[in-house]
C-alpha cells in the first residue's frame, strides 16, 4: 500500500517516486509495431483520464472541507499515473522495455517501470485553490519545452532575402526516435538519452501529481536524471529480477510512515 513507503528525502524532495530498468537487450524493430500492440492500453486509459480528472474534482471538494485526499481516490489516481507510466516506459516515452504493459492500476514490482506517490495525512486548503493553475505554471513552461513546443529555426539571411523553417513536436520525442534508429542499426541503446528521458518523466509526474492535489510538496526544479530516484530512494525492493535485468539494490524504507 502506498502508506507502507517512506516519505522522499531531503535531497528528493517529492514524495514521487519513478523508477525505470532498461532491458539489458531490446529487440531492434519492435518500436516499429508498439503504436499497434498499445491500442488497448490507448482506449482504456481515455476513460481512465475522464474518470482521473472527475475525480480530482471530488478530492478538490474534500480537500476544501476535510484538509485530506479521500483515501479511495487518491489510491485510483495513484494507480492511473502509474498505468500511464508503464504504457509510456514501453512505448514511446522511453521505448525502455518489450515487456509489454499488464493491465491493472495496482503496482506490479517485477515490471521494469514502477511508480508511487506517499499519500499525505493533511493538505492545505488554501493551497488547494492556487497550486493547479497559478503556482505549477512555471513548471508548465517548463514541461512544454520537454513535451511539446514548437519554435521557428532561421536557416539563412541575406538583406531582404530570409529562410525559416517551423519545427515542433517535443524534445523527448526527439530523443526517443533517436534511440530507437540507434536500435534499428546498432541493437544498442544510449544509456545518456535514456537517463535524460527518465529524467524528464520524473519531472512531468511529480508536477501532475502536484496539480492533481496529490502532496503539498512543491515540484524541484531539477532534472533528476537516471532510472532511479537520486541516493537510491524510491520503491521497495523487487521480489524478483524482471526481464529488464537485474534492478539497482533499495535500501530498506527508513522513516515515520505517510
Amino acid at each position: 500500500m502506498t502508506e507502507n513507503l517512506n516519505i522522499a528525502s531531503p535531497r528528493t524532495s517529492s514524495p514521487v517516486r519513478l523508477e525505470g530498468v532498461r532491458d539489458a537487450s531490446l529487440s531492434r524493430g519492435l518500436w516499429l509495431v508498439k503504436w499497434l500492440l498499445l491500442v488497448p492500453h490507448l482506449l482504456v486509459l481515455v476513460f481512465l483520464w475522464i474518470a482521473f480528472v472527475v475525480l480530482t474534482v471530488v478530492a478538490w471538494f474534500a480537500i476544501l472541507f476535510t484538509g485530506r485526499y479521500p483515501r479511495a481516490i487518491f489510491e485510483f489516481n495513484v494507480g492511473v499515473l502509474r498505468w500511464s507510466w508503464r504504457v509510456a516506459f514501453y512505448g514511446y516515452g522511453a521505448l525502455g522495455t518489450d515487456r509489454y504493459p499488464p493491465f491493472t492500476l495496482a503496482d506490479v514490482p517485477d515490471y521494469p517501470a514502477r511508480l508511487d506517490v506517499a499519500r499525505p495525512r493533511q493538505l492545505s486548503r488554501g493551497l488547494a485553490l492556487v497550486k493547479w493553475w497559478l503556482l505549477a505554471v512555471p513548471h508548465y513552461l517548463v514541461l512544454s519545452f520537454f513535451f511539446g513546443a514548437s519554435s521557428t529555426l532561421v536557416i539563412g539571411e541575406a538583406d531582404a532575402t530570409r529562410t525559416t523553417v517551423q519545427t515542433g513536436g517535443s524534445l523527448v520525442g526527439l530523443l526517443v526516435l533517436i534511440a530507437g534508429v540507434a536500435l534499428l542499426f546498432t541493437a544498442r541503446y544510449p544509456v545518456g538519452i535514456f537517463d535524460v528521458v527518465l529524467g524528464m518523466h520524473r519531472w512531468a509526474l511529480r508536477v501532475v501529481a502536484y496539480a492533481a492535489l496529490m502532496t503539498d510538496v512543491y515540484p524541484p526544479f531539477r532534472l533528476d536524471q537516471g532510472g532511479t530516484e537520486p541516493a537510491d530512494v524510491s520503491l521497495p525492493p523487487r521480489p524478483t529480477d524482471s526481464r529488464a535485468g537485474t534492478a539497482a539494490p533499495t535500501p530498506e524504507p527508513a522513516g515515520t510512515p505517510a
